[in-house]
């Protein structure tokens, strides 16, 4: 059975496989390139499970996402769901020190446009919290972000109102 059917099915809220899959990558990571290929399916559970898999592996063995940096920029970064958006924050995070100069510059603009233009409390928090950190280094940034925290401190949901905040006082 595929990693993708072994995806599917039960509560769309559930880890169903994730944690077993994650478990067998990390002692067959030649499993990995399969799992990943898993975010082209056509079923959203999939490609939710798919984010949290990766980042549980990048937090366990960061090198095998390291070689599919130009692919989270550059195609998973066009899928149009939450849970990838939110991930990508995360592990945008996770990876910037294996990053190159263009490489970290293309996802602070991919994280940027999901932070202008993304209306997921998830999103917004995730995204907040990489770029406020990366924002404590960068001026350029820094400046940038102050307006949409700004705007996100008055969102009517707490979560997103209380991390705009924290972050605006982390870079201030």
């Amino acid at each position: 059975m595929t990693f993708e059917e072994r995806l599917k099915g039960g509560h769309p809220n559930s880890l169903g496989n994730t944690i077993e899959i994650v478990e067998e990558v990390l002692h067959r990571p030649s499993g990995f390139d399969e799992l990943f290929n898993c975010y082209f399916s056509n079923d959203e559970v999939v490609r939710l499970r798919v984010s949290n898999a990766m980042k549980r592996i990048c937090k366990a063995r960061k090198s095998l996402l390291v070689p599919y940096i130009e692919r989270f920029l550059n195609e998973i970064s066009k899928i149009d769901q939450a849970s990838t958006q939110w991930t990508l924050a995360q592990l945008f995070l996770l990876l910037q020190k294996d990053m190159t100069d263009a490489q970290f510059e293309k996802a602070k603009q991919i994280l940027q446009h999901n932070l202008a233009t993304h209306n997921d409390w998830i999103v917004l928090n995730q995204t907040m919290d990489t770029l406020g950190r990366w924002a404590k280094e960068d001026d350029e940034l820094r400046g940038w972000i102050l307006a949409h925290l700004e705007r996100l401190s008055s969102d009517s949901r707490k979560s997103v109102a209380k991390k705009a905040l924290k972050t605006i006082d982390l870079i201030t």
